[in-house]
């Protein structure tokens, strides 16, 4: 299989790949033509850029390929690939001039991550003993929707938009994390935190040895940022359970077209309700919810109701990536 996968990519076909965090739909990052099959496929903005991912589970490894692509890697951003790679972490770095610039979405900074899956792992490693420094591999879905986190999530999104060639998908099971990686911006001088993930901010401010910044207006552009993302085709609003409940009282037995995801216990009245169990875990919420959203999000779905995460820091990137699905609508 990974002769396979490494002919898709030096043919400048498509590839979908495992990750820890969630599928990616994989090209060779210096091959512009391959870049841009990519974005055609997700309907993805030109100049929204996609993250890179480079092999290796030593510094070593990785070493070669973050020097191809990054013109400077400031110290606190090699702590943070020392404490965090392979993981789920993207580092923004400055650009190398004529390299991956449209996998960088023409910035002239981009973004590099080391994944821990293993089947991504033998595969990018597989790819640089054919030459292939690194892959962009956005997640494999369509441009804002919500990302996939089993083989057949990225079969059923390019289902008739893709060819058998045109795109491989490599099956590693269901991803572990289950969110897109958080992201650092490391190309301003300070390390600044743009996307939330798993990652506590505790350990990174730790593995960095100062403060993350907030986000601010001269942040470069980056993957899963804007502000309406990963979004079902039903509109999903974040609601407190008192909320949720005094509505359901509300419409009683007649609610048609809705679908619940609650940590808190609800009455429904309605034998036409969907309603899953949020994990009281953000770390078991994080791993099953793209998947528990896309069940949910079935034909027939107007309404998605979403129990509002916990005011606590576990839960960060959920929240994000909640708060972006509901701008969505």
């Amino acid at each position: 299989m990974l002769q396979r996968a490494c002919a898709q990519l030096q043919a400048g076909r498509l590839l979908a790949l495992p990750t820890e965090t969630v599928y990616g739909l994989a090209a060779d990052a210096d091959a512009p033509e391959a870049v841009a099959r990519i974005f055609a496929a997700k309907g993805r903005p030109a100049d929204h850029p996609l993250i890179v991912h480079v092999g290796g589970r030593q510094p070593a490894q990785w070493q070669a390929a973050v020097a191809h692509y990054a013109s400077a890697c400031p110290d606190f951003a090699l702590r943070l690939m020392a404490a965090c790679w392979p993981g789920p972490l993207t580092l923004i770095l400055p650009r190398r001039p004529g390299v991956a610039s449209a996998a960088a979405g023409g910035q002239g900074s981009i973004g590099l991550r080391c994944p821990a899956h293993p089947v991504a792992q033998a595969v990018l490693l597989a790819a640089q003993r054919v030459g292939l420094h690194g892959l962009a591999a956005p997640s494999a879905n369509r441009f804002g929707r919500l990302s996939p986190t089993r083989a057949e999530h990225v079969a059923d999104e390019f289902a008739g938009l893709l060819s058998d060639e045109e795109l491989l998908i490599l099956d590693g099971g269901p991803c572990p994390v289950g969110i897109e990686s958080t992201i650092i911006d490391c190309s301003r001088g300070q390390p600044v935190l743009l996307r939330p993930g798993v990652l506590p901010l505790s350990t990174l401010e730790a593995a960095a040895g100062q403060p993350l910044a907030a986000r601010d207006a001269a942040a470069p552009r980056a993957s899963g940022t804007l502000s309406a993302h990963y979004a079902p085709r039903a509109r999903l609003r974040l609601m407190p359970a008192a909320e949720m409940q005094a509505a359901l009282d509300l419409l009683g037995p007649e609610a048609r077209h809705l679908a619940l995801y609650s940590r808190s216990p609800l009455r429904c009245a309605s034998a036409h309700v969907a309603h899953e169990r949020m994990p009281q875990q953000a770390s078991a919420c994080a791993h099953e919810l793209f998947a528990v959203l896309r069940a949910l999000d079935r034909p027939g779905t107007r309404l998605i109701w979403v129990e509002t995460p916990p005011d606590d820091p576990a839960w960060d990137g959920v929240r994000d990536r909640l708060q972006r699905a509901a701008a969505a609508g």
